[in-house]
Parts: structure tokens; sequence; C-alpha cells
């Protein structure tokens, strides 16, 4: 399953709303069987990096979004969280 487009709104970030989400996301994708949860966020974006870290994602991977984000260094990060059999 994949995670696209997760924010928390200014005026309610630092009450662990997005972490909570996190962990909802990974409950719904293991009760409906799925496998794994994936998601990319970009470089600049390092609050997102520590929540999916702190939640368990690990980075698999590392791509540029365009020619012109090759020539400037601009990396997304492509994070994976393994959900397991269940068992």
């Amino acid at each position: 399953m994949e995670l696209k487009r997760m924010s928390v709104s200014r005026e309610h970030r630092g009450r662990g709303l997005a972490r909570a989400l996190c962990r909802e996301v990974l409950a719904f994708a293991r009760a409906r069987g799925y496998g794994a949860v994936v998601l990319s966020t970009s470089m600049v974006q390092v609050a997102a990096q520590r929540l999916y870290e702190g939640q368990g994602f690990r980075r698999v991977g590392t791509s540029y979004p365009s020619l012109l984000g090759t020539l400037l260094n601009f990396q997304i990060f492509h994070y994976r969280y393994d959900l397991g059999d269940g068992s």
C-alpha cells in the first residue's frame, strides 16, 4: 500500500496527530492483508523523515524528481515499512 500526501495543519502540529495517523495507516494496511506500506518524501521534509523513521519505516532508495532536480541534487527519499504476515 502507498501512503501519499499525509499532512497535519500547522495549528494542530506538535500534538502527536501525525504519529497517530501513521499508526492508523499501518493498522489499516495490516488488517487488510497488505505486506508493506511505502511512501516518498523530499530531502527538505526533515520532520517527515524523522516521523517515518521513528515509526519504523526504513529508507530503501533515493531518486531525483526531474533533470533539474538532478542538477540541483534535490532528492526524493523512498521508505518502506514491512508488515509481515501477521503470524
